[in-house]
């Protein structure tokens, strides 16, 4: 039965309770909370000793707070005792409630495990709800929710009235494991906000200095960088752009923010472009300047993001090469012309020209080649007579036996686009005029049928078929061109004069023809010209020029030279190797220059 004044002790304790409850939500970080939860023991529930154990990441518990004796909190604050020792001590436990109880009755099997602990001896009981020294009560403490995560063991000793706990104090006891479970709880939440808070500060702090580094390091680099939009309406519009490549395009940033480098970019390097767009692109291409220029520059692409899964931008690094460009165009200008002419040298004239052909011959039929002189080849066979047949050779067509450059100074060569037939092609990128299968498409002339193999796709260049008369058919004609007489000056002035006789003759080689045509130096006083789209007559007309346009005299050194040309036709055709075609129009020059000597010796 209740003495009349247990309610009073009832009501003191819990105003000490709410109290202690109170301090437990004022403790700024976790080490705070523990520590004013075991004070709140021993200062609100009237136990003289009190220690918390709290579960650590690896699930062993360490003594993390204790109360009331400052010795023994010396001695076992900070040591581990094993999940496995406390889950038994737990379980082997008399359990008041969420309470364990072990009495000192059977806890001497606990001696020997490896919880931390501190006792003294005592009397045995004297009454039967009385305390002993080697009593054990627990109150273990919860995470709320369905899981009742672990979270530490409040252990208590020594209450001061010397008894067990009544229903009333076990229940106060548990409240207060209930609330401090709560407030310890709190308190990780906030220590985690606080070093997540920290982190994201270093973290923003290092972000701003990497902004400014790469801030710096953009606008300030000595080549080119852009950013640019990547994927969207605005793939490839620029958003940024540095200084250098301002400067290097002569636009303001301003006026770049309006461009994608589509919009910059040479017409032929678009297809370059576009195909290394990509993240580690890498390209070599010409970009306009503000002025209509257009520089060599090299491309080179990196994908960078805003945000972890936010949009992500093309990085641009632009470095001139213009300089490198034109070293390398220089080097493969000297490596494929001759270094006193300027001319195309031997090898690239035998490039251009295998660009030209194939090996599968056209529809089989009688070659006809016409030579400086007006002689025809009905009989050619290229397997029998080596390249070329002398059989049907007239000179009659020509003579230059009493020519006169002043009387005749006012020749006009048939070769002419009003004229003649022939007609001028525009100049094309690989040295040739016109369409590489122009005239033949026109005229009927190599075509394959679909699927008949390699060369399905090749219009056959063929020769002309008439001789002297223009019957329609266009072909690539071979003028194969020898000086006369340049040994003898060579001999007798020297290689100064005979090397600028050389200069001369190029000159005035390359002015007698097309801008589409090739003039090339075979080496010493030899030259060919490549000459697409003529006809029979077209081509011996433009041997009448050219050689017209070499005979009149030379001025080297206050001195006047003269040397004469003969010039041999021949014609590139489908199924000719390249040495057959050069070799063909080679011996037509000394066909022409051995009937030229006999023209003299009959007219002396």
């Amino acid at each position: 039965m209740e003495t009349e004044s247990e309610p009073y002790v009832r009501l003191s304790t819990l105003r000490q309770l709410h109290q202690v409850v109170a301090d437990l939500n004022t403790a700024r970080s976790l080490a705070d909370t523990l520590q004013t939860v075991a004070d709140g023991v021993v200062a609100g529930l009237n136990y003289e000793l009190c220690c918390v154990n709290l579960v650590r990441p690896d699930g062993d518990l360490v003594v993390a707070a204790f109360a009331g004796s400052t010795a023994a909190e010396a001695l076992i604050t900070g040591r581990v005792g094993s999940r496995a020792s406390w889950d038994r001590r737990l379980s082997m436990a008399d359990a008041w409630g969420d309470l364990r109880f072990i009495s000192h009755t059977e806890g001497w099997v606990l001696m020997e495990d490896d919880v931390p602990q501190w006792h003294t001896d005592g009397p045995a009981p004297r009454f039967e709800d009385e305390w002993h020294p080697h009593d054990r009560l627990y109150a273990p403490m919860y995470a709320s929710g369905s899981g009742r995560e672990l979270l530490g063991v409040i252990s208590v000793d020594r209450p001061r009235n010397g008894r067990h706990p009544g229903p009333w104090g076990q229940e106060a006891l548990q409240m207060y494991a209930s609330q401090s479970a709560i407030a310890i709880s709190n308190a990780r939440l906030r220590s985690n906000m606080q070093r997540a808070l920290v982190r994201l500060e270093r973290e923003q702090q290092a972000l701003r200095a990497s902004e400014e580094s790469f801030r710096q390091a953009f606008e300030y680099a000595p080549s080119g960088m852009a950013i640019a939009e990547m994927g969207g309406d605005q793939h490839g519009r620029l958003l940024r752009t540095n200084d250098a490549l301002c400067r290097l395009l002569g636009r303001p940033a301003s006026v770049m923010r309006r461009y994608s480098f589509a919009d910059l970019v040479h017409p032929e390097d678009i297809g370059t472009l576009l195909r290394t767009s990509a993240e580690g692109g890498r390209a070599e291409l010409r970009l306009g300047r503000r002025d209509g220029t257009y520089v060599w520059v090299s491309l080179r692409n990196s994908v960078v993001a805003d945000t972890a899964d936010g949009p992500r931008f093309l990085l641009t690094h632009v470095e001139d090469i213009e300089e490198r460009k034109r070293h390398e165009l220089q080097l493969a200008h000297r490596a494929s012309h001759d270094a006193l002419t300027g001319l195309p040298n031997s090898a690239e004239l035998r490039s251009r020209l295998s660009a030209r052909l194939c090996e599968r011959p056209a529809a089989p039929g009688p070659a006809v080649e016409v030579a400086y002189g007006g002689y025809e080849t009905p009989g050619y066979d290229s397997q029998r007579d080596g390249g070329y047949d002398t059989a049907g050779y007239d000179t009659a067509g020509y003579d230059t036996s009493g020519y006169d450059s002043q009387r005749d100074g006012g020749y006009e060569p048939a070769y002419d686009s009003g004229d003649s037939g022939h007609d001028p092609a525009p100049a094309a990128p690989s040295g040739y005029g016109g369409s590489p299968y122009e005239h033949a498409h026109e005229h009927g002339f190599g075509f394959e049928p679909a699927g008949v193999g390699p060369y399905d796709h090749h219009v056959h260049i063929v020769a002309p078929t008439g001789g002297d008369v223009d019957d329609g058919t266009k072909g690539l004609a071979v003028l194969f061109c020898d000086l006369d007489g340049f040994k003898s000056i060579n001999d007798r002035f020297g290689h100064h004069t005979g090397d600028a006789v050389l200069i001369e003759v190029a000159r005035r080689l390359t002015t007698g023809v097309r801008d589409g045509d090739t003039v090339a130096r075979l080496g010493g006083d030899e030259f060919v010209v490549l000459a697409d789209g003529l006809g029979a007559a077209d081509a011996a007309d433009l041997a009448v020029r050219l050689r017209n346009a070499i005979i009149p005299p030379i001025r080297v050194d206050g001195r006047a030279v003269r040397v004469g040309a003969s010039f041999g036709i021949g014609w590139a055709e489908c199924g000719m190797s390249v040495e057959e075609v050069l070799n063909s129009a080679d011996q037509r020059m000394y066909v022409e220059k051995r009937s030229r000597a006999k023209v003299h010796r009959r007219a002396g």
